[in-house]
């Protein structure tokens, strides 16, 4: 086992979950990474329900595992009950886009101090490959078998137009990145939310991309994202890193006694 993973993860949870080929297993070993080199010690991860969200119970760490949709509203409150904590929130485009997009729109606009790191497969894909709020238009699902017809959300706009302070793009193909932009995310004193986008061979790829080969899912991904904000996109691609960041925003802090 890597010494990182011999160190930080929860062995009495292995093996993980995650299908062969699915990029949260990339996204766990850059999430390791920023966390030995801040410290673990200061951090609680909170979760939904979904593949993602499963992502932090193989963490050794303190865990808040909440129900589908609800994993802001508990970061919140424990972010309020123990504001010295780092608290990082784990989620999907369904768990946090779909059930608990309520939440979202409201953590975001009061600006609390919460890194949100959104696993988006554009799918559902632990229940079964039903259609997402993030599924691209026309995709044929398990529940939109005709084609989806209606048109998806951008996550990062959404957060943006609501008020977040630091809001972020990345993929499961470029870890090194993530890492990067997580360690950002992390030191912003506010909302910092980062859409990160994984492949999923078993859904998004049969159903949505009509390929279930994690190669060509990868290369799809590193294909469509686009670093240069100042250049426009393509359809079908997307922009890639920091999309916005006002260090100069208030952020939401319980009010002294």
């Amino acid at each position: 086992m890597h010494p990182l993973a011999e160190k930080y993860l929860r062995k009495t949870s292995l093996p993980t979950l995650f299908c062969p080929g699915c990029g949260n297993g990339t996204i766990l070993n850059a999430t390791l990474r920023v966390l030995d080199k801040l410290g673990i010690e200061s951090f609680s991860f909170v979760s939904g329900i979904g593949c993602s969200s499963w992502l932090p119970v193989f963490i050794n760490a303190d865990v808040l595992h909440t129900m589908h949709g609800r994993a802001l509203a508990a970061a919140t409150g424990l972010k309020l009950a123990q504001p010295k904590r780092n608290v990082l929130v784990f989620t999907g485009d369904g768990d946090c886009m779909g059930i608990g997009g309520n939440h979202l729109i409201h953590a975001a606009r009061r600006n609390i101090d919460l890194t949100v790191v959104m696993l988006n497969n554009y799918i559902y894909g632990m229940t079964g490959g039903q259609v997402s709020p993030t599924t691209p238009p026309n995709s044929k699902t398990k529940t939109s078998p005709y084609g989806n017809n209606e048109p998806d959300f951008d996550p990062a706009a959404l957060v943006i137009a609501a008020g977040g302070g630091f809001v972020a793009r990345e993929t499961s193909t470029q870890p090194r990145r993530l890492a990067k932009t997580l360690e950002a995310a992390i030191a912003y004193n506010g909302f910092s939310f980062i859409d990160v986008l994984s492949q999923c061979p078993i859904q998004a790829g049969r159903n949505i991309f009509g390929h279930g080969e994690p190669q060509f899912l990868f290369n799809e991904l590193k294909r469509r994202s686009v670093r240069d904000l100042s250049t426009k996109v393509a359809p079908g691609q997307f922009h890639a890193g920091i999309l916005s960041h006002d260090p100069d925003k208030p952020a939401y802090m319980p009010v002294k006694l």
